[in-house]
């Protein structure tokens, strides 16, 4: 244990937002740069090194975080960074974009706020960026196998990543102008900026993984003639299908999916257009969708220089403690206040679209709602409560259905499907063709980004027994796996 009085000495500090109205003026990350170096050892020191570390069930990597913590408290900056490595290729995206379900699962949460180990862990590791200790892991040999990975976010490049460090040549495909999937066109510039994707891609060419932009698997590229190409496939080509909400009105121009609208805000960051041609500026906003994307819109709208911006959840508020059915150490459904939503807006609980209405020229003007509550488990509107909200922008960030089914990927491979209609899998992440292998939200679902990363390692070590008969590589979790944290 770091520090045995720790826990009883120090309270919990999180990283220091900028003030709302500076950071509103650019895309930035919303954090104090270097905020968190002067607390970050007593924060560590708070974690107790339990004889049972429930953090570990909550983290699907298995992240080794009471030996980090210890080293982070003792400044040891170099060995921890390589215990944090040990489990996690990408541990800056983590720290950054995960809900922390680990932190959920802390002991100390039983009946103190739980360790800030989001916080430690992206701390060391922007502590090894800085230091310049993140190096290349170029393979010793290679094996003369070849793999393509079909999809560069988290879960590609983790399978890209080991499979490359075991000796295989491996090449990255992604149907998007840049790499990095979601990490790169989903995720607002103010929550991760995008140098961070940069480094690690870097790194990753210099160990010998080659990228392929501009081609999507199934239109550009047909599946059969991938397989031919290369001695294994990994497909990590995410949940792509957006959920769509089928009301009167859906067809008016203003009413977009987050995966529309999002990207074009970050390709103004990367330098591709000088204002976004979807912009909330002087509009009124509306978000459907309670959700993490959902946030992003309202951060994003805030930042175009919205008139206003409302977002609507279908579900009741949820509790600022845990329920009763959630206990530690589950990941809770708790009320969140993002750094988005400390900028302003509205949101709406208990609520559901019913219809848009537009403007003589098809332009979306107003968002038609009515209440709702459960009545025998199902969700009915409450009559009476029917009113309307101006909105001139409307996005649906309402969750993902699946893989992507109209770019043929699935059909050419002949791929089965689960019963979730998920591309289906065995105890090797291997689908029913040898040789083909899947990993992330399209063989698991629309989940979280550390289960992206678990799969995608997992996944690269089924490969690699695919290819050579044997495998070092780690595999912290198993398909059928779904952990109480989630």
């Amino acid at each position: 244990m770091a520090d045995p009085k720790g826990f009883l000495n120090h309270g919990r500090e999180v990283a220091k937002s900028r003030p709302v109205d500076v950071r509103l003026k650019d895309w930035n990350e919303v954090y104090v740069p270097g905020s968190l170096l002067p607390i970050i050892g007593k924060q560590a020191s708070r974690c107790m090194d339990c004889g049972i570390p429930f953090c570990h069930n909550g983290c699907p990597l298995g992240n080794l975080i009471p030996e980090w913590n210890d080293y982070a408290y003792r400044e040891n900056w170099g060995a921890a960074s390589e215990r944090l490595h040990a489990t996690n290729n990408f541990p800056e995206f983590t720290g950054r974009l995960c809900p922390a379900p680990c932190e959920s699962a802390c002991v100390l949460g039983i009946n103190q706020p739980a360790v800030t180990i989001k916080n430690v862990e992206v701390s060391i590791i922007d502590k090894a960026w800085d230091a310049g200790t993140v190096a290349p892991q170029i393979p010793e040999r290679l094996s003369g196998k070849t793999v393509a990975v079909i999809g560069s976010g988290p879960a590609g490049l983790a399978a890209a990543q080991q499979l490359t460090r075991a000796g295989h040549t491996v090449a990255v495909y992604e149907r998007a102008d840049r790499v990095g999937g979601l990490l790169r066109y989903g995720i607002p510039e103010f929550k991760m900026e995008k140098r961070h994707i940069n480094r690690r891609i870097e790194q990753m060419r210099a160990e010998g993984t080659r990228f392929r932009t501009g081609i999507e698997i199934g239109r550009d590229l047909k599946a059969t003639d991938l397989k031919k190409r290369y001695d294994a496939v990994v497909i990590a080509a995410g949940a792509t299908t957006a959920r769509d909400l089928p009301v009167p009105g859906r067809e008016l121009k203003g009413v977009y999916q987050a995966m529309e609208y999002l990207p074009l805000a970050n390709k103004v960051q990367e330098g591709d257009y000088v204002t976004s041609p979807v912009s909330a500026e002087g509009k009124h906003v509306v978000v459907i969708g309670g959700g993490d994307t959902g946030a992003d819109c309202v951060g994003t709208a805030h930042r175009q220089g919205a008139a206003s911006v409302t977002q609507l959840e279908i579900m009741p508020r949820p509790g600022e403690e845990r329920a009763p059915h959630q206990p530690w150490p589950t990941f809770p459904m708790l009320y969140k206040v993002t750094s988005a939503h400390e900028e302003g807006g509205e949101r709406v609980y208990s609520v559901s679209t019913t219809h848009f209405e537009g403007d003589e020229d098809g332009n979306v003007q107003w968002l038609h709602l009515t209440e709702v509550e459960f009545i025998e488990g199902r969700l009915t509107p409450k009559p009476g409560t029917e009113r309307k909200i101006p909105a001139q922008l409307v996005t649906l960030a309402m969750g993902f259905t699946g893989t992507d089914r109209e770019n043929g990927l699935v059909e050419q491979f002949g791929l089965e499907l689960d019963e979730r209609g998920n591309i289906a899998r065995d105890a090797d992440f291997q689908t029913n063709v040898p040789g083909v292998f899947v990993a992330g939200d399209a063989g698991r679902g629309q989940s979280l980004i550390v289960w992206a990363i678990a799969e995608g390692r997992s996944a690269a070590r089924g490969c690699d027994r695919f290819l050579t008969g044997a495998s070092d590589l780690p595999a912290p979790i198993r398909p059928t796996d779904r952990s109480l944290t989630v």
